[in-house]
């Protein structure tokens, strides 16, 4: 396509590897496979996790918590327990983002605002190319820039505490529920096995 008009139903990719400058041209439906590619993906992972998930009732059961004896029982229970419970941990992951988010209206906003940017940039450089003083704006340097304009507004709204209130809460229950939630006999029948 070098000197031509190159057709709308196809999309110019450039891209730099470590010695050659390349361009692309990919076919339009070949751009939007990939993204329903990613979206069945997506989708199967959360299948996953949802299939694999233990039952609330038994992760929650009062019963089944006590102080560890000594140290080595306590890494042992921390290990099996966040392999056994894996995809409850994630939905615990999951439901304090969410929480963040819902109680955060400021914040709320800026992601709202953020997501709203990403799109537009993307509809906008399906219709026509960017150009500012003469020079080409690709979308990686438009979608940066909406980054770099947007980091004020996250820090406003607090996603920087937001961020950190998460992983502390998510490393407390995590952790406070894999230390003192007993193992399974099946489990401690398997740790009992195992060479020393």
């Amino acid at each position: 396509w070098v000197g031509k008009q190159v057709p709308k139903h196809l999309l110019i990719i450039k891209y730099y590897n470590t010695h050659f400058y390349h361009t692309e041209v990919w076919n339009k439906q070949k751009f939007k496979t990939r993204k329903v590619l990613v979206a069945v993906m997506a989708k199967e992972w959360i299948d996953r996790r949802r299939v694999s998930i233990r039952p609330w009732a038994s992760f929650v059961d009062q019963r089944k918590f006590s102080k560890p004896r000594n140290f080595g029982e306590l890494c042992q229970r921390v290990v099996k327990n966040v392999e056994t419970y894996n995809s409850n941990y994630t939905f615990i992951f999951l439901g304090l983002i969410l929480y963040c988010i819902i109680s955060s209206p400021m914040l709320l906003i800026a992601l709202a605002v953020f997501a709203g940017a990403f799109y537009i940039i993307h509809l906008k450089s399906l219709e026509s190319k960017l150009v500012i003083l003469g020079k080409e704006l690709t979308v990686p340097h438009q979608m940066s820039l909406a980054g770099a304009v947007s980091l004020p507004v996250f820090w406003l709204a607090g996603a920087g505490a937001a961020v950190f209130w998460v992983l502390g809460a998510t490393l407390f229950v995590i952790g406070s529920h894999a230390a003192f939630r007993e193992l399974e006999g099946s489990d401690i029948e398997e740790l009992l096995m195992e060479p020393v």
